[in-house]
């Protein structure tokens, strides 16, 4: 009887030390937060959430800021909930519904993964802050609230609309939507005056464009010191007398190299109402590699946060940091100093200080996470509001404080209330009881050279920390400007990965993500290194020197080391089986280039004619050298390959390709595709379908 109870004892212990196993579906379960934003004076929050694959937006309002559900859709259908914002005075909350708006093109075109027999369109829909049945009012995308409150515009077909707000006013004015004019090439960034009498936007005519304004009841667009350059970003003034923008080069100009770095010089520009009037330079970006217009979250970020100052970002000084500047010029005043990146900027209500999360803190494992940061906009006294071993991010002000999402770890994302005092969730309740926090493992962070020497990020999941010999999995993300974190990331996307990193730890494997070059958090360089992506895939060295690096690891099974990533990650699982099938020994290949020449096409005009670039054929070959296909004759290990056919980032050709290659070589394979559905797996059901299928193949091919 001791003998067993000892047994039992033991049991126990191991499994309260290395957390017990639950369902993929369990650790899917989350409600994940997106499209956190604020009314005008911070009294009102809205914000959409996706609980399994049902989006529905939810509001809470001052002092109390109760979570309250506003929408009522029920279906996991795919249908996305994007562009929401509240009317200046509370009362109206605006949104589209439709589209995949992280896709490469044809973003605000109908998807359809539920297989309808008409599909739903991209709609821009209104429903009263308090509740009450939705008005669709148009086909449309990306509407902006005049801040009078009257009218919402919004873009369709690449044109400029409008239409009343409040349909029970005694006025016939704008009871339906109309065009507000039609120019040629497409427009974009619409933004109100402040009154709501006026409108600025861009339009984008292919190798250049112009910004510029409309006046309410007028018949005649305002274009605003047009010249040979793509101006874009306007900001009004907060008197509305002045609009901001940036200006960069216009396309054209004499062949030059297709594989060297270029600079990208930007400035910002303001500029009266006055027809004819010429614009003033505010700022310029040095004339550097790193002064380059910035290609972090926001671009350049420009606010007009006050009338005394713009609110910027650049990389000038090798991060992504937070600048001001005031509106006659001079001096940009550095706002976040330090190695460290900012993200998600937003400006306060009263325009003195702005929130935004960026990779630092007290601790060195910081530079593996995000923490809410507050600076005042004229003086460079940052303060990190959210310290610790969470994830938090896109802040926005409030009254009493501010509201983000944050998480952890083992935490999932929640909408979160933070002041002086402790935080306080406002989506805890809506967690399901399935949901598995406490059997979670938490990722540690791991350091390792790479094989021309560059210190390489990751994070280790691993729930019997180290103590038993296993087969490993590493994970590898996307985009691939992006970096992983020691916790829940902020992209659905990578939130939907680090759950199947979990689920795969807690199968009895050892998972590494790998944080490679020519992803961001680590500055300039380590974002835009030399001879990588299509032009000599440089960033492999990377994923083979995680892959020799879990080799030497005790608690590693040096023979049963494997490959998954989607996107640019499927691109390197890809090039991982085919150049070291030897020790890679099977992979999951989620829809990833496989051929750069059809991925990113090389104009004709610059590989041959009087126009031919420099190393047009140097480019040719180096971007075929850079592609899994050159390699097929040395891929040898199995390989899952998975793809959706409405894919609008990578298109589903590629992965057709790759098949047709690899059955001539009889290399082994399986496919699994998703009809309908985006690269983004707008239907929570396909992506379930997607990630258990990844787990089931790592069983078969590593637990034998």
């Amino acid at each position: 009887m001791r003998k067993y109870l000892y047994i039992l004892v033991l049991v126990t212990i191991q499994l309260s030390l290395f957390g017990q196993k639950f369902t993929l579906d369990a650790v899917k379960s989350y409600a994940f937060p997106t499209e956190l934003v604020r009314s005008a004076k911070g009294d009102k929050i809205a914000w959409a959430l996706d609980e399994k694959g049902v989006r529905n937006i939810y509001v809470a309002e001052a002092p109390n800021f109760v979570a309250r559900k506003l929408t009522s859709f029920v279906d996991d259908d795919g249908q996305e909930i994007s562009s929401i914002s509240i009317s200046d005075d509370g009362k109206w909350v605006l949104f589209v519904r439709g589209g995949d708006h992280g896709a490469n093109f044809d973003d605000e075109k109908a998807v359809n993964p539920a297989g309808n027999t008409e599909p739903q369109t991209v709609r821009v829909m209104q429903i009263a802050f308090v509740g009450g049945p939705i008005r669709i009012i148009s086909e449309g995308d990306f509407p902006v609230i005049s801040s009078d409150n009257k009218v919402v515009a919004y873009i369709k077909e690449g044109q400029p609309w409008v239409c009343k707000l409040d349909t029970n006013e005694n006025e016939d004015f704008l009871e339906a939507p109309v065009r507000l004019f039609k120019t040629r090439g497409s427009v974009h960034s619409l933004r109100w005056a402040p009154g709501g009498k006026k409108i600025a936007f861009v339009v984008d005519r292919g190798d250049h464009s112009f910004v510029g304004f409309l006046e309410m009841g007028k018949t005649n667009v305002n274009w605003l010191d047009p010249t040979f350059a793509n101006d874009f970003n306007p900001r009004w003034s907060p008197d509305g007398t002045q609009i901001a923008f940036n200006r960069t080069p216009a396309e054209g100009g004499s062949a030059d190299s297709l594989t060297q770095r270029k600079r990208i010089p930007w400035s910002i520009r303001k500029v009266g109402l006055t027809a004819g009037e010429k614009s003033s330079l505010v700022w310029e970006a040095p004339n550097t590699y790193r002064g380059s217009i910035p290609t972090t979250h926001g671009g350049t970020n420009l606010h007009w946060a006050r009338k005394d100052r713009l609110v910027f970002t650049s990389y000038q000084d090798g991060w992504p940091h937070a600048y001001s500047v005031a509106p006659e010029g001079g001096p940009a005043l550095l706002l976040s100093p330090g190695n460290f990146m900012v993200e998600h900027l937003s400006v306060s209500a009263d325009g003195n200080s702005i929130y935004f999360d960026a990779n630092t803190g007290s601790d060195a494992t910081d530079i593996d996470r995000r923490h809410i940061c507050q600076v005042s906009i004229d003086k460079a006294d940052m303060k990190v509001l959210t310290p610790g071993t969470g994830i938090e991010w896109t802040a926005i002000s409030v009254n009493g404080g501010y509201a983000y999402i944050g998480a952890g770890a083992q935490k999932a994302p929640q909408v979160m209330l933070g002041s002086s005092a402790n935080p306080r969730s406002l989506t805890e309740s809506l967690i399901p009881a399935e949901f598995p926090a406490k059997s979670l493992v938490e990722p540690k962070q791991v350091i390792f050279k790479s094989l021309d020497g560059m210190t390489i990020h990751g994070q280790i999941f691993d729930n019997t920390n180290g103590s038993q010999k296993k087969p490993a999995i590493i994970f590898i993300h996307g985009g691939p400007p992006r970096q992983m974190l020691l916790g829940w990331h902020y992209s659905d996307y990578y939130s939907n990965a680090y759950a199947l990193n979990q689920y795969l730890a807690s199968e009895g494997f050892v998972v590494l993500s790998v944080n490679y070059r020519l992803g961001i958090g680590y500055g300039y360089d380590f974002h835009n290194p030399k001879s990588a992506g299509q032009w000599g895939a440089s960033e492999y060295l990377d994923i083979k020197a995680a892959g020799e690096w879990l080799a030497q690891q005790s608690f590693v099974d040096a023979k049963k080391i494997a490959l998954y990533g989607g996107s640019y990650g499927g691109y390197l699982t890809a090039l991982g089986l085919a150049r070291d099938s030897k020790l890679f020994t099977a992979g999951v290949d989620i829809h990833g280039v496989h051929d750069w020449a059809h991925q990113r096409e090389i104009p004709l005009a610059s590989i041959s004619g009087p126009h031919k670039a420099p190393d047009a054929d140097w480019a040719m070959s180096l971007s075929f050298r850079s592609s899994p296909i050159s390699s097929i004759d040395t891929w040898k290990s199995p390989v899952l390959l998975i793809h959706a056919d409405d894919d609008r980032n990578v298109p589903f050709s590629q992965t057709i390709d790759l098949i047709n290659r690899l059955q001539k070589k009889k290399v082994p394979m399986e496919t699994l595709v998703i009809v309908d559905d985006t690269h983004h797996w707008m239907k929570f059901s396909n992506a379930l379908k997607v990630f258990q299928a990844t787990a089931d193949y790592f069983k078969a091919k590593l637990l034998k």
